[in-house]
């Protein structure tokens, strides 16, 4: 075996980072965890920290540091540029990017711009800067022979089931062929609830998903489908296709993540049990299978695995992302960070569920036009959303009863 990757994950206590440490730590024999970062909970790095050893630790919140307990090889990194220095350094080979919002922007940029591979569950990382990920992850890929927007996922690899399926079909196959992206949802807990029922959901109808266990905002965002408006701009940028032949069909067993249909017809799907280590590990060990810890289907015990299409007047986000993908990086950049504020709203009861879509739909109207942001411009455009976003009352939304 050759020597080790050194991995630095970002966001190693939340659900996808701890869930990385364990596919990491379970091919200790491949990988190296070398740097850990977190935001507040101390109490699980600390556990991570002792159990991993890495080279570097860095947490957000200051306020808690002093309850860190570092081994003596280990350097605890502060300020705000930790994560910048971390993705870059030398003694990095993969940067996991398990954190949310436009903060990891910045790491995954150095990381890119430094050489090294860029595994992301972060969406902001495509839908608000793919514009800039992508022709640095497409330069890497040329610089070591290859080309083309799927060797380019040797560099930025996505996390998520359904992007993770999506680029195992694409594996081996010419990009000319590929007629259709499917994207596949569960439907969420409103799949089946009628329109006049969606408009009084409470926060518990929204978190109670049928299927995966997450954290709270990407369990709302599933439900009110705008987790796969995301990842229709995310496919966007990451398979180098249009926004008309990337498709969403609702699949409520949560077996087959997504599927690609080719010019003859053909379509081929990746299947599984929910689980996300399985996700995790191919963006670490690609174009490694290697075994996993993740329990096995058994095709026996299919007995029916159902498709149907989305119903875009219950489920309007959908429609809502299209357009502010098709309208440009700086109509996404507000989608997203309005729909995190949105979500935060509807969680305390100050927003509605069918608020949510309407809120995104007027930040794009509202923030969507101008010149294709840089970094910086992206930074303080995600900022000026937030702060309209926190007060403002689409017309057509409703105070949750």
């Amino acid at each position: 075996m050759s020597e080790r990757i050194r991995v630095a994950v970002l966001g190693s206590t939340g659900s996808i980072g701890r869930q990385a440490l364990d596919v990491l730590a379970a091919h200790a024999d491949r990988f190296e965890i070398v740097a850990l970062a977190a935001g507040r909970d101390v109490e699980t790095l600390n556990a991570q920290i002792a159990a991993h050893r890495p080279r570097w630790v860095t947490l957000a919140d200051e306020a808690v540091r002093a309850g860190l307990e570092m081994p003596a090889a280990t350097s605890l990194l502060g300020g705000h540029q930790a994560l910048e220095e971390i993705a870059a350094s030398d003694g990095v080979d993969l940067v996991l990017v398990g954190t949310t919002g436009v903060i990891s922007l910045r790491p995954a940029l150095a990381a890119l711009q430094a050489g090294k591979v860029v595994a992301t569950a972060n969406k902001e990382t495509l839908v608000s800067a793919g514009h800039l990920v992508m022709p640095l992850a497409r330069r890497l890929a040329q610089q070591a022979g290859g080309g083309g927007a799927t060797t380019a996922l040797a560099y930025l690899r996505p996390i998520d089931s359904e992007h993770s399926a999506i680029w195992q079909c694409l594996a081996g196959e010419r990009r000319e062929d590929v007629a259709r992206l499917i994207l596949t949802a569960s439907g969420g807990p409103f799949r089946e609830w009628p329109a006049e029922r969606m408009a009084t959901a409470k926060p518990s109808d929204a978190l109670a998903h049928p299927t995966w266990r997450m954290g709270a905002k990407i369990t709302v965002d599933s439900a009110t489908l705008m987790n796969k408006a995301l990842e229709v701009i995310e496919a966007r940028w990451l398979y180098d296709v249009g926004y008309d032949q990337v498709d969403v069909v609702v699949h409520p067993q949560s077996i087959v993540h997504s599927l690609v249909e080719f010019a003859d017809g053909s379509l081929k799907a990746q299947l599984g049990l929910p689980d996300m280590r399985i996700p995790i590990q191919y963006a670490l060990t690609y174009p490694a299978h290697l075994q996993s810890p993740a329990p096995r289907l058994d095709a026996t015990d299919l007995r029916a695995l159902t498709f149907e299409s989305v119903d875009e007047q219950r489920f309007p986000a959908l429609a809502v992302g299209r357009e502010a993908g098709r309208r440009g990086p700086r109509a996404s950049a507000a989608l997203i960070a309005a729909d995190d504020v949105a979500v935060e709203r509807f969680l305390r009861g100050s927003l509605g569920l069918p608020g949510i879509a309407d809120l995104c739909a007027d930040a794009t109207g509202r923030f969507g036009d101008g010149p294709v942001p840089e970094l910086e411009e992206l930074l303080d455009l995600d900022a000026e959303v937030r702060a309209w976003a926190a007060t403002a009352m689409p017309a057509r939304a409703s105070v949750r009863p």
